[in-house]
C-alpha cells in the first residue's frame, strides 16, 4: 500500500515534525535538548571555544561554507548544467524551480518567525539572519536531496541513485552538525531545517520528476514511432 512506503511516510513524518518545531518556536518555547546539544560541543572550561583543536574547528568552518548559498548554488548549476547536456532538460528545469523556491521560502520564514540566534556561546562564524529554520540544515536537504533524486529520475539505476543518495545525506548531517558546533544555530533550528528540506525535496521529485519523466517518456515515445519503431522498445 503507497501510503505506508517509506517515500510517502518519510516526508509526512518530517513535514510534522517540522511543524511541531515551528509552533514551539514561535509560542517562544525553549527546548531543554538545545542548550545540553550546544553545550556538549564546548570546553566545560571555556564555553567560548568549541571543542577540539584548532584545524579541527578550521574543518568545521570548511564543513559549514558547503551548505553556504555559493557551495550549494554552484552544485545545482553543475547538476542541472550536466541533466540538460545528457537531454533532460526539464528535469533540470525541476531542480532549479525547486531550490529557487526553496531559497525564497527560507528567507520568508526566517524572517516571519525571527527567531534569535543562540546566545550562550560565542559564536565562530558570522550570522546574517535569524535562527529557525537553518538555512544551511534545510537548503542543503533540497539541493543534495534534489539532485539525488533528479540524477536518480534520469539515469534510470537503482545503483547510481543509491550513491548520490548516501553522498547527500553525509554532507547534509555534516552541515546541519557544523552548525551547531560552531553555536550559531539551535539544534532544533537544524532539525526544523532537516525536516522541511526532506519534505520539500521529496514533493519537488515526486511531483516535477514524475511530469519531467512522464513528458520524455512520450516523447521519446512519438520519435521512436516517427521512425516505424514500436514505443515499448524505446531505451530498450
Amino acid at each position: 500500500m503507497f501510503l505506508l512506503q517509506p517515500r510517502f511516510l518519510l516526508p509526512t513524518a518530517a513535514a510534522f515534525g517540522f511543524l511541531g518545531l515551528a509552533i514551539f518556536v514561535i509560542a517562544g518555547r525553549d527546548f531543554a535538548f538545545d542548550s545540553r546539544l550546544v553545550m556538549l560541543f564546548r570546553d566545560a572550561a571555556d564555553p567560548s571555544t568549541p571543542l577540539g583543536p584548532a584545524w579541527f574547528r578550521e574543518m568545521m568552518r570548511d564543513v559549514t561554507a558547503l551548505g553556504s548559498f555559493v557551495a550549494l548554488g554552484t552544485m545545482m548549476v553543475v547538476a542541472a548544467l550536466t541533466l540538460r547536456l545528457c537531454g533532460h532538460w526539464r528535469l533540470a528545469l525541476g531542480l532549479i524551480l525547486t531550490v529557487l523556491s526553496a531559497v525564497a521560502a527560507s528567507t520568508l520564514l526566517k524572517i516571519g518567525i525571527g527567531r534569535e540566534r543562540p546566545d550562550i556561546v560565542e559564536h565562530a562564524a558570522l550570522t546574517f539572519t535569524a535562527s529557525f529554520p537553518s538555512g544551511h540544515a534545510f537548503l542543503s536537504a533540497v539541493v543534495l536531496l534534489g539532485i539525488a533524486g533528479f540524477v536518480g529520475i534520469a539515469s534510470r539505476r537503482a545503483d547510481i541513485s543509491r550513491i548520490c543518495l548516501w553522498v547527500a545525506w553525509i554532507l547534509i548531517i555534516a552541515i546541519g552538525v557544523s552548525r551547531i558546533y560552531l553555536g550559531v544555530h539551535w539544534p532544533s533550528d537544524v532539525l526544523g531545517g532537516w525536516c522541511l528540506g526532506i519534505t520539500w525535496s521529496s514533493v519537488a521529485v515526486a511531483w516535477l520528476g514524475r511530469l519531467a519523466a512522464g513528458a520524455e517518456a512520450r516523447e521519446a515515445g512519438a520519435t521512436g514511432m516517427e521512425r516505424g519503431v514500436s514505443p515499448g522498445t524505446v531505451g530498450e
